[in-house]
This record gives structure tokens, sequence and C-alpha cells, in this order.
């Protein structure tokens, strides 16, 4: 039986046992009559937009969602990948790696991430300086042109720690490993999953190498945000799960909860994806590392990832305007030069407006964000821009949408080298 066939029925017999009428819950939903009846009776696919609205509204616990195909991939952003193997864009392990972690352990310098900064080497102290300047010029600057500075200082650093004459092998394979973790992240921004998760692997390799045997666990966090934009919960989940041992500091923890619950929000699971969110909170609040003389771990210019991200689960969750409200006092805490940063929050906070029926104020908030995009193109962002132009879609005799839709048609054009 086809998932069509499957989804009507079920969406059916969930509302009557509801006592609601067809009229009552297109209006619940902000969806039309005529579009739901449809569904009902199998003439018309479920999106999983609706099937979360009608998951969290009917309390159908994610079952909905599963009789839906998971949204598609856009092909063209390049946000779903396989696991990357070794590749060209890779610092030399062998090289790199030639000394082991046992012997870097027994030089007896500080580990775990403490050693980055080494005042008494002023070659590694520029290098950190320029990884500041370039992590702040990834939020202002199209990932393609900060990318082949990032593969380069990367290789640099990892082959001078290789050499060991000019530099503190740890600390210079720490940094390097800081370098290629952002390298990942920038590469994933410029739509290649592959190359993220070649770099992401790389620098779990380097931060062991520099007997720090914790930074590798937040490589598991970022291939789960690889795994979460291709539409993958299961796998975004059980990612984000490894990532959690006590072991680790309360920050990389609390970012794995973070990234579980965002895992959980995607298959329609409420109850996990709030207690996730609640770990998370308590994490991140009692991660009291001092983070003065190393790069943060994640992100550094949301100020409560946890709150933000709540507002992320819960518009997947099926409740955009919870989600709006969350989103818009988490998004006006932003600073204001993190364009990247307000890019990607900005329009999730748009597309919750557009579900919650709000269409003028989400054109409006979009609009704004439209002209901020060439500056930062973004893979992921453009994912939910897409979901954005799909939300409107359905409401074609907005002015607002109608005057907003070819600025949409832009940006979402594909490129052409």
């Amino acid at each position: 039986m086809s998932t069509t066939l499957c989804f009507g029925p079920e969406l059916r017999r969930l509302r009557v046992e509801a006592g609601l009428t067809l009229t009552e819950l297109s209006v619940a939903l902000n969806y039309d009559k005529g579009h739901l009846s449809k569904v009902e009776r199998g003439e018309r696919s479920a999106s999983s937009e609706l099937a979360r609205r009608c998951d969290s509204f009917l309390g159908a616990d994610g079952e909905l969602q599963r009789l839906v195909t998971r949204p598609e991939t856009d092909s063209d952003s390049g946000t779903a990948g396989s696991p990357a193997g070794p590749s060209r864009w890779l610092v030399g392990r062998r090289a790199v790696l030639s000394a082991g972690t046992g012997a870097l352990i027994d030089l007896g310098l500080k580990l775990g991430g403490q050693a980055l900064s080494s005042t008494d080497d002023p070659l590694l102290s520029s290098f950190r300086m320029q990884f500041d300047q370039l992590r702040n010029l990834g939020q202002s600057t199209a990932p393609k042109v900060l990318l082949p500075l990032l593969e380069t200082q990367t290789r640099m650093i990892a082959g001078m720690a290789a050499d060991a004459r000019s530099v503190s092998r740890t600390p210079a394979l720490l940094l390097a490993s800081r370098f290629a973790e952002f390298t990942g992240w920038m590469a994933q921004e410029a739509g290649d999953s592959d190359a993220a998760l070649g770099w992401t692997g790389e620098a779990a390799e380097l931060a062991r190498a520099g007997g720090d045997p914790y930074l590798g666990s937040y490589a598991l966090v970022r291939r789960a945000l690889v795994t979460m934009y291709g539409g993958d919960a299961a796998g975004t989940v059980a990612l984000a799960r490894r990532a959690q041992s006590s072991e680790l500091s309360p920050r990389i923890r609390g970012l794995a909860a973070q990234r579980e619950a965002q895992g959980h929000a995607l298959a329609g699971n409420e109850a996990d994806c709030l207690r996730s969110l609640d770990r998370a909170r308590e994490l991140l609040a009692s991660d009291d590392a001092h983070h003065g003389a190393e790069p943060v771990i994640g992100t550094s210019h949301v100020s409560d990832p946890a709150a933000m991200s709540s507002g992320w689960c819960l518009h997947d969750l099926g409740r955009p305007k919870a989600a709006a409200e969350v989103l818009d006092r988490e998004y006006s805490r932003l600073p204001p030069h993190a364009l990247r940063t307000r890019a990607r929050y900005g329009f999730r906070r748009s597309l919750a407006h557009a579900a919650s029926g709000e269409v003028e104020h989400a054109c409006t908030i979009a609009g704004d964000l439209l002209g901020v995009l060439p500056a930062v193109p973004s893979a992921t962002v453009n994912s939910d821009v897409r979901r954005l132009a799909r939300e409107l879609s359905r409401f074609r005799s907005s002015r607002a949408v109608r005057d907003l839709q070819p600025a949409l048609a832009r940006v979402l054009a594909p490129a052409h080298d």
C-alpha cells in the first residue's frame, strides 16, 4: 500500500477520533480545507510540513510523519552526503601523526586544548589570531572564498607540527585540528558534504594526535549536523548520543544533546526532543570551562544555543507559533555583525511565522534577509529558503508573497560558474 493511501485514512481516523470536522482541522492547521480533503481521500500527497502539524495537533507522536517520505534532499545544495574517505583535501596523516599520541603525552605539556595559545610560541600565537579573524570573516564572507585559505593554513600548521622544529608539536596539532574543523563547516556551507565530513574526520585525528581525545567527539556532533540537513532523523540521534559520554566536557555533551533534540524533532518525537533540550540546557549552563585561551567549540555568536534550538525544534514538531515566539526572542540577541548566523536563524524565524499564517510578517523578515545572502551564501541556509518558498506557495493570492517570489527565485536559482 502506498504511503499516500496510508496517510490519508490515518489522518481521517485521528481527526474523527478527536471529534473534529474537516473545517475545524483546516482552521487549526492553517491549511486549505479542499487540500486536506484530497489528502484524506488519497488524491493528494501529504508534505512533511503538513504531517508535522497534524502530528502535533492530533497528538500522534510522530506516527503521521512516519507515513510520509522525509523531505527531499536538495541535490544541488549538497546538504546530504555519505561518509568521506581519504581524499585530496585532507592533510598528510602519515607525516602529521608519525610521532604518535603516546609520545606527545610524554612531553608533559598541557593537553585538552589549553595548549592552543602558547605565549612562548609567537608563531603559533600569530596563527591563533588568524584563526579568530577567519572565524569572524566566515560571518560575512562567501565560504568558497575562505576555503582555499583555510585549507592552506590547516596543512601548514599540521606540517609544522610534523616537523616540530619551529613550533611545539602538541599545541600546533591542536590548533590545526580547530582549523580543520572550521574548514569542514565552511565546506558544508559551500555545499560539499563529502569534504565537510572529510575535514571533520581529519580534525578528530589531529586532536587525538595532540593528546585531546575529547575534541574528536565533537566531530560526531558535526557529522550529525550533516545527517540532520539530509533529513536522516535516526542517524542524527545515533551520532549525537555517541558524543554524550560522561568523560566529555559539558559543552560538547550539551551541544550533542541539542543535536539529538533536533533529530527527535525531525522524527516527530516530542517527548524525547524536550528531554534532550532540557539536558542540553543543563549541560551548557554548567559549562564553566575557561574558553579565553582557546577557540569556543561550536557557535560563538548564539548566546543561548539550547534556547535557539528549542525554537528550531518546535517548528519541526509542528508547533510554528510557539517556535516563532522563541526564535523572535533569541534572534534579537544575535550580534549585528554575525550575518551568516542571522541569516540561518532569520529564515527559520520567517518559516515559523509563515507556517503560523503570519504571511506578510514572514515576507518582511525574508525580504530583509535576502539582500544579505549574496555576501554569505550558504547551502544549509538555502535548505530553509526552499522550505520557505514551498510554504509561501500556498498563499499565492497574497501580494506580499507575489512581491517576494522573484527574489526567492533568484536566490534559489542554480549557480553558474
